[in-house]
């Protein structure tokens, strides 16, 4: 069992930002990169001239509304983590086993420094040895050629690859001849890319930036933007002060959605700043489906539907007002634990809002019901003609810096033939049809024998996955498994029988890739695209950058089968451009758009025409089946969270401090009239049981009770810690995406 002995728990924050986040941003930076580099470094991010933040994909304000320091907290972590100064070399994994490395947290791997040259682990060696690139790029050829099948073989993409970077990957994975292209969208917004698609016809928000500071009504679903967007707190600060209303719903407490001090303000570094959520709803985790059920009906019976809109641009209404004609209040109350004046008074602000913006991330998409809930999101959107107004519209936020732009250029195990077709008239070859595998079937078909060779493209994929004791056995089962990474992480530690360590250049460094200085391109939550180049030296003279190391990967493999011009790909990244600009939709001119000071916005139908590319031609109403999860006598419901200290599963550091949390991780935050019907304190340590159907126990043991705002029956804790209790069978319905708001466990004193 692990138990922290120095953690230390204190009152949670009230507010988000101000002084303490510059104080700690700078510490950490200058710590890491030194005074120098952290200047050079902090100035240049999210800039026009600059690189764009590897952390979260909320988007820039245009080039002339930009502050010099126009960053938050999470992003200069971030800056600091890649522009360390430390180095990994082959005297560290001389000198670490992987036996030994086994041992290590995320946070000591993090905090060792940049992996600085190609590492290989051979069939059954104890450590990794250096290996030259060619040597490294001929290993992975002769695995990936000596496959039975192409679909032996899974091609992973986490969401820091660069567009560039994107459309090479899934270029030579289709020209390799399998669609198995999982990414990390399958484990955060899968669930937000089918309901839209479904009901809109593009599974991306509808929203600008500046709608969300035009809106009269905000609404905020199963988000903390003060710990994994902070930027977003200065969207909301400047609506809130031209009148909007702010409503946020959200099981637990979250100082950044009660008030943010804005740090590029005097009074919000004096603790004076702008008071956030009018209304707040403490939902019970899945409660959102029948709480959007709930306000649907309350708003047909108000008579607020916008009947033109509904007329010229939608189907499904009929069925859908027939279904909400009628709704059981209980049933409403049971799933998401609010007193039905809350709901009634949600329902009022709706109704006499003109502007309404929808912001969700994954406290709503990691349920079993996700799907259905987002679809409930856009039926109340279309109930008042809130998508293709100004002010108004759908918000998912992306939580990594370029998941939206890594879909668009391909990385899709599900890709339409529409898009195979553009492959296919571009290149001359014809990709395969049959889909693909999504991150869950990728473990699954590692699990029994039917993948071999596992290419991960930055990203920490066993740290990231559910069912973690799973996932850890089918990576070690495989034959090959390739990690193009910055640093190292569990990942790289649990690995196949042979293990390659490619490192990679990072957003903030110089490429001089063909002698020239590159740049790439990434697309932010809102489909802006636009161009990010690092100026900093590189961490060793020999790293490459991603499109390098893909280009040479793919040379090796499939020398010049379909003629394709890996080598000048890797010279010039215009030449990507190009084709970029032949095969994905909207990208026409792709070069030259990207060239212009913030580049410029893809286009959505909903958003810029109110045209819905879905098969009827128009938005879809959907009718679901009100539905909520039941839960047993004296067990709880567990939602896995980010600390403040961590970025998906990079941790940055030990503290949670808007949570109270100081040097520790393994905590559980759980209310107290929880505490007193279970027997417990506030204190006392336990070990975490999931219970599932399949019978099997699993288990997270030597987790600290902190007592917290947060609704009876749910609680919450961390991950990557807590992923070992989601089975790998639990899954969203429609997008197979990963339940980790949905965990019922027992506590269990050790």
């Amino acid at each position: 069992m692990t138990i922290e002995p120095d953690i230390e728990v204190g009152e949670p924050k009230t507010a988000a930002a101000g002084f303490p986040a510059v104080a700690v941003s700078l510490g950490m930076a200058v710590k890491q990169m030194g005074p120098v580099r952290t200047a050079r470094n902090l100035l240049r991010l999210n800039q026009v001239d600059g690189f764009d933040c590897m952390s979260c994909a909320w988007p820039d304000p245009d080039p002339e509304h930009r502050h010099t320091a126009e960053f938050c907290e999470n992003g200069a972590k971030a800056v600091a983590w890649e522009g360390d100064t430390r180095r990994i070399g082959r005297e560290f994994f001389a000198a670490h086993s992987l036996a030994d490395l086994e041992t290590r947290s995320e946070y000591w791997m993090g905090q060792q420094g940049r992996l600085t040259e190609p590492m290989v682990r051979r069939a059954g060696g104890t450590h990794y040895e250096p290996i030259s690139w060619d040597a490294a790029f001929a290993l992975v050829a002769e695995h990936l050629n000596a496959l039975g099948s192409p679909d032996e073989a899974l091609f992973y993409t986490s969401g820091r690859a660069s567009n560039e970077a994107a459309f090479v990957y899934q270029l030579f994975a289709r020209a390799y001849g399998t669609n198995n292209l999982p990414d990390c969208s399958n484990m955060c917004h899968e669930s937000t890319s089918v309901g839209l698609a479904d009901t809109i016809g593009i599974g991306k928000g509808s929203v600008s930036l500046d709608d969300i500071h035009e809106a009269d009504l905000i609404v905020i679903s199963g988000q903390n933007p003060g710990t994994n967007h902070p930027r977003m707190l200065s969207a909301l600060e400047i609506a809130k002060n031209d009148g909007a209303t702010i409503v946020a719903i959200n099981p637990l407490r979250e100082a950044g959605l009660l008030k943010f001090n804005n740090p590029q303000k005097p009074s919000g570094m004096a603790g004076r700043g702008t008071e956030l959520a009018d209304q707040y709803l403490q939902i019970r985790s899945d409660g959102d489906l029948a709480l959007w059920q709930a306000l649907g009906h309350l708003l047909l019976a108000r008579g607020v539907a916008d009947e033109e809109f509904i007329a010229e641009h939608t189907v499904g209404f009929d069925a859908y007002a027939e279904h909400l004609r009628e709704i059981d209040r209980d049933e409403v109350l049971a799933a998401t634990g609010l007193r039905w004046a809350q709901i009634e008074e949600l329902a009022d602000v709706f109704a006499r809002s003109h502007k309404i913006v929808n912001c969700w991330a994954m406290g709503i998409t990691q349920h079993r019901n996700a799907v259905a809930t987002i679809k409930e999101f856009v039926n109340v959107a279309l109930l008042q003609g809130m998508i293709g107004k100004p002010g108004a519209g759908l918000c998912p936020v992306r939580g990594h810096s370029n998941v939206q732009g890594d879909r668009t250029m391909g990385i899709w195990e599900r890709s339409p033939d529409s898009f195979l077709d553009a492959l296919r008239d571009e290149f001359g070859f014809e990709p395969p049809r049959e889909h693909g595998l999504d991150a869950v079937k990728a473990v699954r078909a590692l699990r029994d024998g039917a993948a071999h060779v596992f290419v991960g493209l930055g990203g920490n994929f066993v740290s990231a996955m559910s069912d973690t004791a799973v996932t850890e056995a089918a990576l070690r089962g495989a034959r090959l498994t390739v990690q193009i990474s910055t640093k190292l992480n569990r990942s790289h530690v649990v690995c196949g029988e042979t293990a390659l360590i490619l490192p990679t250049l990072g957003r903030t460094e110089k490429d001089l890739s063909g002698g020239t200085e590159q740049r790439v391109t990434v697309e932010d939550s809102m489909s802006a695209v636009h161009a990010s180049r690092g100026r900093m030296e590189p961490a060793s003279a020999d790293l490459r950058s991603e499109v390098g190391i893909l280009c040479g990967i793919a040379a090796a493999t499939l020398g010049d089968r379909h003629g394709i011009p890996w080598h000048a790909f890797a010279e010039d990244y215009d030449e990507i451009r190009h084709r970029i600009a032949r095969v994905v939709p909207g990208c026409d001119d792709y070069a030259e758009k990207i060239r212009a000071r913030g580049g410029f916005t893809l286009p959505h139908p909903p958003r810029d025409s109110r045209t819905f590319p879905t098969e009827p031609g128009r938005a879809v109403f959907s009718v679901s089946p009100l539905a909520a999860v039941q839960v047993p006598e004296g067990r709880l419901v567990l939602q896995t969270m980010r600390s403040h200290d961590q970025f998906n599963t990079t941790i940055y550091g030990l503290d949670d401090r808007y949570r109270g949390i100081h040097h520790g991780r393994r905590v559980v935050f759980i209310g107290a009239a929880d505490l007193a019907e279970l027997g417990f304190a506030d204190g006392d340590v336990v070990d975490l049981v999931s219970e599932w159907e399949d019978g099997v126990e699993r288990r997270a043991d030597g987790f600290r009770l902190v007592e917290y705002s947060t609704p009876k029956g749910c609680v919450a804790a961390y991950y990557p810690e807590t992923n070992p209790l989601i089975p790998l069978a639990s899954v969203a319905l429609e997008s197979n995406t990963p339940t980790s708001k949905w965990v019922v466990v027992r506590l269990v004193r050790p």
